[in-house]
Formats: structure tokens, sequence, C-alpha cells
């Protein structure tokens, strides 16, 4: 087991400036390459208050501000419009910068793309769902209308 610090958060392993344990190959091939993780050492604790620092600087501070930008984002449909085929079928797919930068094009706001999370591959047009996390424990469900561009 390899234990690192986290600079970037990861789905379903933390966020910047946790200290995690994961296995040998995933720290390695994955997370250090990519940027995602530091190796863990005994001076690397004044890293972690830099990185939780920074966190916190980029984060919505306030909770009602996030409340707030949910009642937002769930009360508005989002238009996406994509390069589709005849029988709506999408030429790739929709990816969590198209969303970011679709939901600050509609004028509600912005939202990193680190944030959203799609479920499900985004590959046809209609209505998809993705989700944002935009404080620990605010969460906000977005409606997608993914249209073929013209």
């Amino acid at each position: 087991m390899a234990k690192l610090i986290l600079t970037n958060e990861v789905a379903g392993l933390g966020s910047a400036g946790d200290v995690v344990e994961v296995k040998n190959g995933y720290a390695r091939n994955y997370l250090v390459p990519q940027g995602f993780a530091v190796a863990w050492s005994r001076g690397g604790e004044k890293q972690v208050d830099q990185i939780r620092a920074a966190r916190q600087a980029r984060a919505i501070h306030d909770r009602d501000d996030a409340v707030a930008l949910k009642t937002a984002l769930e009360g508005t449909k989002v238009r996406l419009a994509v390069k589709a085929g005849a029988e709506g079928r999408l030429f790739g797919s929709v990816k969590t910068a198209d969303v970011a930068d679709a939901v600050q094009a509609a004028g509600i706001g912005a939202i990193d793309k680190r944030k959203v999370h799609i479920t499900a591959p985004i590959k046809s047009v209609g209505e998809h769902e993705a989700t944002v996390r935009l404080h620990d424990d605010v969460t906000a469900v977005i409606t997608l209308q993914v249209v073929a561009a013209k």
C-alpha cells in the first residue's frame, strides 16, 4: 500500500489535501503520473496545509451561496448543442467541461468541471442528468437538454 497526498479531487477517493492509502499500482500508474497525488512524507504536512488552504480559497465558502446556486441549477434546463448524426447519435460524447461551459453560457454561474459527474456516457440527443458537487454537503442535479447543432 502506498500513502499519498491528493493534490486534486478524485471521485471515490477524496479531496485535495487528503492523505490516503491506495494500492501501489494505482498510485504508480495513475494518480502520480496524472498529477492527482504526490508521495506522502513526514515533511509533507506543510504541503497538506497549503493544498487545503488553496482548496478553501477555490471552494464556495458560504453554504447559503451553494444552496442558492443549487436551486438555480435545478430550476433550469441547461441547453447543450453538439454535433449529431441524422438519427440523433452524437459524434463522440458530452464531457464534463462541455457541461460546465453550458452552465456558464446559460448565465447561471461558473462551476468547476472537476465537480461535475456524469453517471452514464451521453451519446444521444434528448434529456440527460448530471450531478454537481457544489459544497461538501450540497449536491445539485442538472437536467441537460442535448440538441443537435445546426
